[in-house]
């Protein structure tokens, strides 16, 4: 059988709050409480941060660290392309959510010929670029490196040439060029946005299923829709970031949103997109324990990644058995 490997990326390098580097250890805090072996049933590989850099001066105000995340960005990617090659199944524990354009780089890398899809289940549509940034925060900007679209229609902002420099190195990690399609894009739950997002958006059509509509039509039934959507794409990533869940969930994370998922309702979307067998990555991001005081976050977060890898291990199994 395919098996899993945990990929641990503690680089924080891209978001604003400080914390999101101890969000593996707090799973796994989480996972001890409860009394799992997760962690011993799966191997790991940690990707290297420069978390460090952390400390210096930064030289990019409108993508804060950017030359220190394309180094990691590189290294994710790397290992990314790597697990898949070998046939294993990756499954990426990060820190912030810049680390998901290297995910998807890497699995371009690793399949160039297919069509890749990805459900972005997120409070946020992270598709700035340093051209339209407020806040200079990488970890907004990951689908825009996808789509290489820098969304030039709204600019607010004039980045210096060095920023230039590393923003294409990044949009042209694994292969050169966009690595996505927007028609190839759906979003989940995403509701914190700001104009030049929603212009970019509107722009692509980018279908995003707002929390009235997955209440409405329940997990299973949005996830058959968004396979419908999907239809095209030999291969489907899944990214799932923590304040996809309501604020009342999510407090231990860098930018929790009101009017999100509960836990139940993560679990089961989760189940439902992990039984197809198209998909050949997950990941988990921005679990912020130093804004938790009692490790809640992580708790949650722990059961839905534990309900997630079920899923995952149930469907290669069935792969197995099908191919013998």
């Amino acid at each position: 059988m395919r098996r899993i490997k945990l990929v641990e990326v503690r680089s924080e390098l891209g978001a604003g709050t400080r914390g999101a580097s101890m969000g593996i250890d707090a799973l796994k805090v989480a996972c001890l409480n409860k009394g799992s072996d997760y962690f011993r049933r799966f191997n790991s590989v940690q990707v290297p941060d420069l978390n460090h850099v952390l400390f210096d001066r930064n030289h990019f105000p409108h993508a804060r660290h950017i030359d220190s995340i394309y180094t990691v960005q590189k290294a994710i990617a790397g290992t990314v392309e790597q697990t898949l090659r070998l046939g294993e199944f990756p499954l990426v524990l990060a820190g912030d959510h810049s680390s998901a354009a290297a995910t998807i780089a890497g699995i371009k890398a690793a399949y160039p010929h297919k069509t890749l899809g990805v459900v972005w289940v997120d409070a946020h549509a992270d598709i700035h670029s340093p051209y339209t940034t407020p806040s200079g925060n990488v970890h907004g900007m990951p689908l825009a490196i996808s789509l290489g679209d820098d969304n030039r229609a709204c600019q607010r902002n004039q980045p210096e040439p060095e920023t230039e420099f590393f923003w294409q190195r990044l949009q042209d990690l694994g292969e050169p060029g966009p690595k996505l399609t927007p028609e190839h894009l759906v979003y989940v739950v995403v509701r914190d946005t700001e104009a030049e997002e929603n212009a970019i958006i509107e722009r692509l059509g980018i279908k995003n299923y707002q929390l009235a509509e997955v209440k409405e039509k329940g997990t299973r039934q949005v996830a058959r829709e968004i396979y419908e959507r999907l239809r095209f794409c030999d291969l489907v990533y899944i990214s799932f970031d923590v304040d996809s869940l309501d604020s009342r969930f999510s407090k231990g994370t860098g930018t929790p949103v009101e009017e999100g998922l509960n836990v139940e309702q993560a679990i089961s979307l989760c189940r439902a997109l992990l039984e197809n067998d198209r998909v050949v990555c997950f990941e988990m991001v921005e679990i912020n324990p130093t804004l938790d005081s009692e490790n809640t976050m992580a708790q949650n977060a722990f059961d839905i990644l534990e309900a997630a890898t079920d899923a995952i291990q149930n469907r290669l199994r069935m792969e197995e058995v099908v191919s013998r």
